[in-house]
């Protein structure tokens, strides 16, 4: 865990040498779309200064002692924060609650806790050291595999923070002071952490831009809640600015602009007043179908991967949840939680969607996914072997752990009852496991009518994943077991050319409009349409405006994507007819070379982008 803040070089002396520094550029990630323009603010942080002492038999209990102390000041301080969203955007409200509370369990009779403790007692260390050990030992857990990324790291994430709150607790480190920022400046940090961000007042700033942080992670979906334009993961950022410095960020291109010339300054005020206008007309497209020109509909639903983003679904104009995952309800726990937790949960998420279809994807695990709760129950022997991604995963796994799986299917069978569900097979390859899958799906129902329980009739439908090649080459017998396909367009990209794309010496190579992908994703659905059977693609390329036409054109009439992508595609939808589509993605399958495809993509594009 990062305890300690990068020493920074000494302030340069301001006057006429600060007048000819020259315009500069610096990239990072377009997380909270928007630009703004502003004086710089820095918001210092005291470093943490932590040092490992070893303990004295007789200092431990002492030493555990404090550790308590830190963990109740901590838990004093999330019920302030807690009670202080009352004054924030809705959206920000619903999207730091939920993770306030996440954190209030880490600093109950949690892993962490129990962990850090047993640190300070057998390895006789000061409680700062072993709090930072434990939260980078489980956080190192966390991102072990290489599926959900950005899942792992938001866990992964959550677990450092605790960690460092509890370090500048037990060390008396003051937290940073946001109070004093000067109205319409740009904020510019090292880090920001959600906590951090929930302490912002956004009608008070232009802008924020960080040195670190990612894409998915909380504070990034905290910005876009609180409707800041925001760039993370800059580079040398806080090295490169001065207090009251001018500075344009662009949150749309994830650039900042530090001491912009007359000409650049110009530019970027009217590209405010671009964005302004955009945003108003994308905002009217929420209410608006997602039809064609020639009055042909497409579902445009969204993924969740966490139920704090449902009220950007609401927001989106996204007409149901296409892939709910459901990973997140196993994760950063000691326990696997029973048939009542995770009806409560599915119920929740269904409720919220008000009619809506939700699609519930069973838990997808095994291989380089390690969730601990489940190994620490003895669900799975071993590790996935040399290739995990090869191995015992997914559907393949839960046909395996009868008991894991039927808790899962009672759970979502019950909370079909509050409205429209769809059930979801996650790496399937033969129709023989589908088959297995759906007697075992019949039997639970079968057993919760025993019960006396009311359930749908007939049962949600039961559809399946396909993201092997091997399932989209066997589509025809697939569509026979199966009530509707779902297209994963990452994992099939992956495993069709062999890249892992965040593999840095192969990313080059994973490009989910090779022709080999594309075919794979006619076939089945080609196979699904001549069955009349639902189908969709829920792979990143489904949020991608670009591609709309060319998916539509393939004959696919259903997109789930994160729901930052929902207006913009449906604007897509609204701008093109599906025969012009249809001719497009003849000519585009007709091609050999994906670097022709790219261009043909970006020519149509170009054509009909409004």
């Amino acid at each position: 865990m990062r305890t300690e803040a990068r020493a920074r070089p000494a302030r340069r002396s301001r006057g006429a040498a600060e007048a000819a520094r020259p315009e500069r550029v610096l990239a990072g990630l377009a997380v909270s779309p928007g630009i703004g323009i502003g004086k710089v603010a820095l918001a210092a942080q005291a470093p943490v200064e932590v040092e490992r002492r070893a303990l004295f038999d007789d200092q431990v209990q002492h030493e555990i002692e404090r550790f308590d102390e830190a963990v109740g000041l901590s838990r004093k301080q999330l019920a302030k924060l807690k009670a202080r969203l009352s004054i924030l955007p809705e959206e920000a409200t619903q999207e730091l609650e939920p993770l306030l509370d996440a954190y209030a369990q880490m600093l109950g009779n949690s892993r962490l806790t129990r962990g850090i403790r047993k640190r300070i007692a057998e390895a006789k260390i000061n409680a700062e050291a072993a709090v930072g050990d434990e939260a980078e030992a489980i956080a190192t857990a966390f991102l072990a595999g290489d599926d959900d990324r950005a899942g792992r790291q938001r866990r992964a994430d959550e677990v450092r923070e605790i960690g460092r709150r509890l370090v500048r607790n037990l060390t008396r480190t003051p937290w940073r002071n946001y109070s004093g920022l000067p109205q319409g400046s740009v904020l510019v940090t090292e880090s920001l952490t959600p906590s951090d961000a929930a302490l912002i007042e956004p009608a008070k700033l232009a802008a924020v831009a960080a040195e670190e942080g990612g894409l998915e992670g909380h504070t990034a979906i905290m910005l876009r809640a609180l409707g800041l334009p925001a760039v993370l993961g800059a580079a040398g950022l806080t090295d490169a600015v001065e207090p009251g410095d001018l500075a344009i960020v662009d949150g749309t291109a994830g650039l900042v602009t530090l001491n912009p010339t007359v000409e650049t300054l110009a530019a970027a005020r009217k590209a405010v007043a671009a964005f302004a206008r955009e945003n108003q007309r994308l905002a009217k497209l929420r209410r608006l179908p997602a039809v064609t020109k020639d009055g042909e509909p497409v579902e445009l639903q969204a993924n969740l991967e966490l139920p704090i983003e449902l009220p950007m679904i609401a927001q989106s104009g996204a007409v149901g949840i296409g892939l709910l995952r459901t990973e997140f309800l196993f994760m950063n726990r000691d326990d696997v939680p029973d048939e009542d937790a995770q009806a409560e949960v599915y119920a929740q998420v269904v409720d919220a969607m008000q009619g809506d279809p939700v699609t519930i994807r069973v838990l997808d695990w095994g291989g380089e996914k390690q969730i601990e709760s489940l190994i620490a129950q003895g669900w799975v022997p071993g590790s996935g072997g040399e290739n995990p991604a090869l191995g015992v995963r997914g559907l393949r796994l839960l046909l395996k752990e009868h008991e894991l799986f039927e808790t899962q299917l009672a759970a979502i069978l019950r909370a079909a009852m509050r409205g429209p569900v769809k059930l979801l097979l996650p790496m399937v390859t033969t129709p023989a496991e589908v088959r297995a899958a759906r007697e075992i799906y019949d039997r639970v129902a079968r057993r919760l009518k025993r019960r006396g329980l009311d359930l749908p009739d007939p049962l949600p439908p039961l559809g399946i994943m396909i993201e092997t090649p091997g399932a989209a080459l066997a589509a025809d017998s697939l569509a026979l077991e199966a009530d509707f396909f779902a297209i994963g367009t990452n994992d099939l990209a992956m495993y069709t050319l062999a890249v892992d794309r965040a593999e840095s010496e192969a990313a080059h190579l994973y490009d989910p409009l090779h022709p080999a992908v594309l075919r794979l994703m006619q076939f089945a659905t080609e196979a699904a349409l001549r069955m009349r059977m639902p189908v969709s693609v829920c792979g990143e390329i489904a949020g991608d405006p670009r591609l709309t036409p060319l998916l539509l054109g393939l004959g696919i009439r259903s997109l789930s994507m994160s729901s930052g992508a929902v207006p913009r595609v449906k604007q897509a939808v609204r701008s093109v007819a599906i025969d012009d589509c249809a001719r497009f993605a003849r000519t585009v399958m007709e091609q050999s070379d994906p670097a022709r495809i790219a261009e043909l993509v970006a020519g149509f594009w170009q054509k009909t982008d409004p």
